[in-house]
């Protein structure tokens, strides 16, 4: 098949998890024959270009359409796959109708301004299945009022020109992604869940050492919440990766707790082969986090939050443990339960034949392929665990419909 895979591309690079998926759906496509042409412009590719042209941009950018008009002419796809739209693409790029059209939903971007349904280190759901001119009002895109009513205005138009008809399935990275758009208005029968897969990693042997956080240093992953309290848990906690938190973050954090700062991702596997279990304290609705399918890889379980997505992807007493954030000593209980040696590589197998059958490269090959075949084959993306109900228009209009 011939792929065009387009993608705005985030500044954090290899440290964003969406980013690092992209690349390897790409390079996975093409290993096994298909030809595809990956665009992805980033927003440094702007730098010249004013806050108000970008915001222009990000509701309905007539470069980006000309741009991939003029690539599917020269590469005629069979397929046209949209990850990230936002600020380079717009989904302007989605009427272009070059060829099917499949858009993967790895967070809640179409439903939320910052794509997290978390506001000042709450959950909020005052958005969901209505137009985000509340988030307008809370400046919850980046805390920019520009910013915000640029991105709402951007769902608004599209919404109401029906842009999102234009797409023929939907691929959320987890069952809870995929309830959260139909929560939303979103019709069923268009969404595939389709997780998300790694390579294999280097494999864990024994039990593990310290607990490892990998990932971004900021407000919403939680981790400030447990450090604030590590004194408490046994054991070490090693922190990999960087953010605007950091500095508070390690003038917080007992001597028991060492940062290593961000590192390339072939590092990663090194660090989670000698983890005990990977944890994941995150207070905002997490997709389906990158970090929790390496830990499997590795064959490490994972600790997290019962929060969001997280409970439909660790499986409880399987691959790790969930924690009730309200729970008082939820925290401490879970870890000293994974200090137990048995316990830690009886869940870190369970994760390892978790990510071999849900989570590989050929699983996720398989899960590619088929979602190309239906939308080439014109049928409607049936879901994996059945179609759902109908659902009535919200406030501003679905994705699927065009308001009144």
């Amino acid at each position: 098949m011939r792929v065009l895979v387009l993608h705005s591309r985030y500044l954090s690079g290899t440290s964003s998890g969406e980013n690092r998926v992209v690349e390897d759906e790409v390079e996975l496509l093409r290993a096994a024959g298909h030809e595809v042409r990956l665009w992805a412009p980033s927003p440094e590719d702007a730098a010249r270009t004013s806050r108000l042209r970008l915001g222009a941009r990000a509701v309905w950018s007539r470069s980006a359409v000309r741009e991939v008009e003029r690539i599917a002419a020269e590469l005629r796809p069979d397929v046209v796959h949209v990850h990230n739209l936002y600020p380079m693409l717009s989904p302007a790029v989605l009427r272009t109708a070059a060829a099917p059209v499949v858009v993967t939903l790895h967070n809640y971007r179409l439903l939320c301004l910052p794509a997290t349904f978390l506001r000042d280190e709450r959950t909020c759901e005052d958005c969901l299945g209505a137009l985000p001119w509340r988030g307008v009002v809370h400046r919850c895109y980046r805390g920019s009022a520009a910013g915000s009513a640029a991105l709402a205005a951007s769902l608004g138009v599209h919404r109401r020109a029906g842009t999102f008809r234009h797409v023929a399935a939907f691929l959320a990275v987890s069952e809870f992604v995929r309830e959260k758009h139909v929560e939303a208005g979103m019709d069923a029968a268009r969404i595939r869940m389709k997780p998300n897969f790694v390579a294999p990693m280097p494999r864990r042997e024994g039990p593990g050492r310290d607990f490892l956080y990998l990932g971004r240093l900021s407000a919403e992953k939680g981790l400030d919440r447990l450090v604030a309290r590590w004194r408490e848990m046994p054991g070490r906690l090693v922190v990999v990766g960087d953010g605007p938190d950091r500095a508070k973050l390690e003038a917080a954090a007992p001597d028991t707790v060492e940062f290593r700062g961000a590192v390339p991702p072939d590092q990663v596997g090194g660090f989670l082969a000698e983890a005990r279990a990977l944890v994941l304290p995150s207070i905002c609705y997490e997709g389906a986090p990158r970090t929790v399918v390496e830990a499997y890889a590795a064959g490490v379980p994972v600790v997290a939050n019962r929060h969001g997505a997280l409970p439909s992807v660790v499986a409880e007493g399987v691959t790790g443990l969930l924690v009730d954030p309200a729970a008082v000593g939820g925290w401490r209980g879970a870890l000293a339960e994974l200090g137990d040696d048995d316990v830690s590589v009886r869940l870190g197998e369970g994760a390892f034949a978790n990510w071999r059958s849900r989570y590989s490269p050929e699983k996720g090959l398989a899960d590619l392929e088929a979602a190309y075949t239906a939308v080439r084959a014109g049928s409607s993306a049936a879901t994996v665990e059945g179609r759902g109900e109908e659902r009535t228009e919200p406030e501003g209009g679905t994705l699927d419909s065009v308001s009144q």
